[in-house]
C-alpha cells in the first residue's frame, strides 16, 4: 500500500444489486485482511434495492454509506487547523495571534465549537482608524481584564471582571479643561497630576486610567473606591494608552456573523473555487459533517488536494459509475461484465473473469491469499451469486460459479434452494413500493460509440408478482428516459422458475429493435423472450449489435 492514503473506497456500480453491494463489502473486508488495515471501505452508488436490503438483514450488515462522487472534496485538502476564538477575545490579542500565526482571519466559535462569526485584519484596521468613536468601549460592554491586558498594565482598584457599561474615553488633561468634558460613566486616561486625578473621582468618572505608571495618592484612591470608580496603572504614556484603549473592545462587536461563506469538509473542490472566486476574502472557515468549525481554507490550499482512491467492482462502464471518477485514482477494478468504457491515468490491477458474478471472483481470492471466510460475509458472496445467475438458471452461470457457492452454503449454515426461494420473494415484493422504486432497482446505462441505451431488470418467482410490476413500471419507463437522458430504454421482467423473460421497452424504433435483436414479434407494447434471463450473456449483446447496425445502415 502506498504511503499518505488515508482511505480507499470500494464501489459498485450505480443503482447497484446485491452483487455490486455484497462484492464491495467482501472485498474491502479481504483487502484490510490481508493488509492488516481498515483503510478499505464499502460503498454504494445508490439505494439498495429490497433483495439486497433482505440479504443485509439476514447477515447482520448495515447498508454501506452513499457515494455519489469521488472528485476531491474539502477534506482531502489541508485545512490549517486554526482553533476558534472566544468572542470576548480584545482586538489587540486577535491582532496578535494573527501576527503569530500569519493568517489575516479568526474564527469566532462557541465552546462546542458552532460558528458564531469571524474577524479579519482589515476589521481590526478599520476598528482602530475610527478614533472618533469614544463610546465604543462602553457600547461594547468591554470587559475590564481586556483593558488591563490591553494596556500592559495593572488593576489598582476594582474587579477584573466586570464590565463597562458605558460612557466615553476622555483625556484628563486640568480640571478647568475636563469640567465640560467628563460625564458620569466615563473613562479618564490622567497622568501624575492629583488634581486632576481627583477631579476625575469627583465628576463620578467609571474608571481612571493612570499613564506612564504615575503614582496615585491614597486619598485619590479612598475617594474612587467611595464613588465605584475602577483604578488601571499602564506603563504607556497618554499618547500609546489612548490609541490601545479601543483596541480592548471583544471581537464579537467588530465580527462578520451574517451571510458568512464558509464551506463544508464534504463540498468538492470545483464548487469551493468557484465560491471563493466570488469573494474579497483570503480564507474561509471549514465545518464538518456535523456543523461544527474545524478550520480554515485558502485558495492555495485547494491546488494541494489528495485525489481519492477508488477500487470499482462488479463495473467498469463509465456510465455505471460514480461522478468524479475522472478526478479519482482507480486502484483496481473487479469484474465479470464485458470490458468497458473506464480509462485510468495509470497502471491498475484489473482483474475480469467470464463468471456469472464478481462475489465468484472475491471468493477465489480470499483462497487465492489464505484468508479465511467469514460465516456473514460466505452469507453474502453465496447472495451474490444465487442473485446474479439466477439461483444457476441464467446462461452466465459456470461450474465455478456452482462450486463457489455450495462451499459459501456449507460456511454460511444455509440450504441454497430455501434461501434462494426467500431472497427472490423479498425482493420481488411491491408492497409500498413507487415504480421509480422498482425502476431503479437494478439498472445500467450501455453505451458505445454514438449508440447509448439503458436497460433494467427485475426478477419474480411467481406470475403474478411479474405481472404486477409490469403494471407499476410500464407506465414510468416514459418518464424514467426523460430522467436519465436516454433515447431508448429497455425492462426486462424475469421469471426464475420458467427461465423467461418479458420486455417492455420506451423510445422511437424500440420495437423494431427488439423485434430485430430477438427476432420475436411484439404484441400489445410487450415481447415475450423464451429462454432469455441474462442481461448480460443474452440481452447487451443482441441489443447493441442490433443499435450499431442500424446506425451503420442511417449513416450509409
Amino acid at each position: 500500500m502506498p504511503e499518505g492514503i488515508r482511505k480507499v473506497n470500494v464501489i459498485g456500480h450505480l443503482h447497484p444489486d446485491t452483487d455490486s453491494i455484497c462484492s464491495a463489502i467482501s472485498y474491502a473486508y479481504l483487502k484490510n485482511a490481508i493488509e492488516h488495515t481498515t483503510i478499505y471501505e464499502a460503498r454504494r452508488a445508490g439505494t439498495v434495492n429490497r433483495e439486497t436490503a433482505f440479504v443485509l438483514k439476514r447477515f447482520g450488515f448495515e447498508e454501506p454509506k452513499l457515494i455519489t462522487s469521488v472528485a476531491p472534496q474539502v477534506k482531502d485538502t489541508e485545512i490549517q487547523r486554526q482553533g476558534g476564538i472566544d468572542g470576548e477575545m480584545s482586538l489587540f490579542s486577535a491582532w496578535n495571534l494573527m501576527r503569530e500565526t500569519k493568517v489575516d482571519t479568526l474564527c469566532i466559535t462557541d465552546e462546542n465549537r458552532t460558528l458564531e462569526g469571524l474577524i479579519a485584519v482589515k476589521d481590526i484596521a478599520n476598528a482602530n482608524m475610527d478614533v472618533f468613536d469614544n463610546a465604543v468601549i462602553g457600547n461594547s460592554s468591554t470587559c475590564y481584564a481586556s483593558i488591563v491586558d490591553t494596556l500592559n498594565g495593572e488593576m489598582i482598584l476594582g474587579d477584573p471582571t466586570a464590565r463597562v457599561e458605558g460612557g466615553n474615553v476622555c483625556v484628563g488633561t486640568t480640571p478647568e479643561m475636563m469640567e465640560d468634558t467628563v460625564k458620569p460613566g466615563d473613562i479618564v486616561l490622567v497622568t501624575n497630576r492629583y488634581e486632576t486625578q481627583q477631579f476625575a473621582v469627583e465628576c463620578e468618572a467609571s474608571c481612571l486610567v493612570i499613564c506612564c505608571s504615575a503614582q496615585v495618592s491614597s486619598r485619590v484612591v479612598a475617594a474612587a473606591e467611595r464613588r465605584g470608580c475602577a483604578i488601571i496603572a499602564t506603563p504607556y504614556d497618554t499618547y500609546a494608552a489612548a490609541r490601545l484603549i479601543s483596541m480592548s473592545i471583544p471581537v464579537r462587536a467588530k465580527m462578520l456573523s451574517e451571510g458568512i461563506l464558509k464551506v463544508s469538509v464534504n463540498t468538492s473542490i470545483d464548487d469551493a473555487r468557484k465560491m471563493m472566486a466570488k469573494s474579497r476574502h483570503r480564507f474561509f472557515p471549514v465545518i464538518d459533517e456535523e456543523g461544527k468549525y474545524v478550520g480554515l481554507l485558502s485558495t492555495p490550499n485547494l491546488l494541494s488536494a489528495k485525489k481519492k482512491h477508488v477500487i470499482l467492482v462488479d463495473h467498469n462502464e463509465r456510465s455505471q459509475s460514480v461522478e468524479g471518477l475522472e478526478q479519482a485514482e482507480i486502484m483496481e477494478i473487479i469484474d465479470h461484465h464485458r470490458i468497458g468504457s473506464i480509462e485510468t491515468a495509470g497502471p491498475a490491477y484489473f482483474r475480469n473473469m467470464p463468471v456469472g458474478c464478481t462475489c465468484t471472483i472475491v471468493s477465489m481470492m480470499y483462497r487465492e491469499n489464505g484468508v479465511e471466510i467469514p460465516r456473514d460475509i460466505a452469507g453474502l458472496m453465496l447472495s451474490a451469486i444465487l442473485s446474479d445467475t439466477l439461483a444457476f438458471r441464467s446462461p452466465t452461470c459456470t461450474q465455478v460459479d456452482r462450486d463457489t457457492a455450495e462451499a459459501l452454503a456449507k460456511i454460511a449454515g444455509v440450504d441454497i434452494a430455501t434461501y434462494a426461494d426467500e431472497m427472490f420473494e423479498a425482493g420481488a415484493d411491491l408492497t409500498g413500493r413507487t415504480a421509480e422504486e422498482v425502476f431503479h432497482g437494478d439498472f445500467k446505462v450501455f453505451s458505445r460509440g454514438n449508440v447509448k441505451f439503458g436497460v433494467g431488470q427485475g426478477t419474480y418467482m411467481t406470475e403474478n408478482s411479474r405481472k404486477a410490476a409490469e403494471a407499476l413500471v410500464g407506465p414510468y419507463l416514459k418518464e424514467a428516459a426523460a430522467q436519465e437522458e436516454l433515447p431508448l430504454i429497455f425492462y426486462l421482467f424475469t421469471d426464475v422458475k420458467s427461465s423467461s423473460s418479458e420486455v417492455l421497452w420506451y423510445g422511437e424504433g424500440a420495437a423494431d429493435v427488439i423485434a430485430r435483436a430477438f427476432d420475436v414479434e411484439p404484441e400489445d407494447g410487450i415481447a415475450m423472450l423464451p429462454g432469455v434471463v441474462s442481461r448480460k450473456k443474452q440481452v447487451i449483446p443482441a441489443l447493441m449489435a442490433t443499435l450499431q447496425s442500424t446506425q451503420e445502415e442511417q449513416d450509409s
